[in-house]
């Protein structure tokens, strides 16, 4: 397939790798496609470099000595939303489970062939820009309100800080607000069509934005489940 230099030329990507050979194979392969590529050693390093060289994207090794990539991601979670791709020498569950919970937008497990991290990459950052702003205000309730223009959500006045990923999930609820939107078409909408029978991944995020604007998340209000087929965001019938 023929690399879209237009859109992806010059993105810069942070590695993040205790095994400088490991930088730079990784280094040398992405700059074919295109990309230009930085390097730490560690997660102090890391989190300096995601401050002052604002990397497009971050592939982040979760085997480090100190602070591991769990609580490097969590760190850098204070301050930036940058996109981070993790890799483990593991593909368990648990470990999956633990990437998305600190922040992760994917997980990769090595070994890794190069084509297959710069094809993540690429699914990574169409997703990020995805999708688009409006100046739509939906207000769901007298709690609930979500600002396009300002990617904004308050909850009872408050302002609720989402994930980007949380984001694009929300935003593909809401514009298809009282219709059941199948899971399948929500996985490829927000992670793209390799994503799309990762069920359990759907609902980890389900979860997430549940327990950040539902009252009560066992009993949700916003976000419904439709069994056996997806969800569907309820707005008030006079807000269609």
């Amino acid at each position: 397939m023929k690399f879209d230099y237009s859109f992806y030329a010059g993105k810069l990507i942070l590695i993040v790798d205790d095994e400088p050979r490991m930088i730079k194979f990784v280094q040398f392969n992405l700059e074919l496609d295109g990309f230009r590529v930085i390097g730490a050693t560690d997660g102090m390093d890391a989190m300096e470099k995601v401050r002052t060289q604002l990397p497009d994207l971050m592939v982040l090794d979760v085997m480090m000595p100190r602070m591991d990539g769990f609580e490097t991601l969590q760190r850098i979670r204070e301050f930036s939303d940058v996109p981070v791709i993790m890799l483990t020498v593991k593909d368990e569950e648990e470990d999956k489970h633990a990437a998305f919970s600190a922040g992760a937008d994917d997980y990769l497990t090595k070994p890794f062939s190069p084509r297959e991290l710069s094809d993540r990459i690429k699914a990574v950052l169409r997703r990020q820009s995805g999708v688009s702003a409006t100046a739509e205000v939906v207000q769901v309730d007298d709690r609930l309100q979500i600002d396009f223009s300002r990617r904004e959500v308050l909850v009872e006045g408050q302002r609720i800080s989402l994930r980007p990923t949380e984001w694009r999930l929300l935003y593909h609820l809401v514009k298809n607000a009282n219709w059941v939107m199948p899971s399948e078409s929500l996985l490829q909408k927000v992670w793209g069509y390799e994503y799309h029978e990762d069920v359990q991944l759907l609902r980890l995020y389900v979860a997430y934005l549940r327990s950040k604007i539902e009252i009560d998340s066992r009993n949700p209000q916003y976000i419904i489940t439709e069994r056996g087929v997806g969800y569907r965001f309820v707005l008030p019938k006079d807000e269609e």
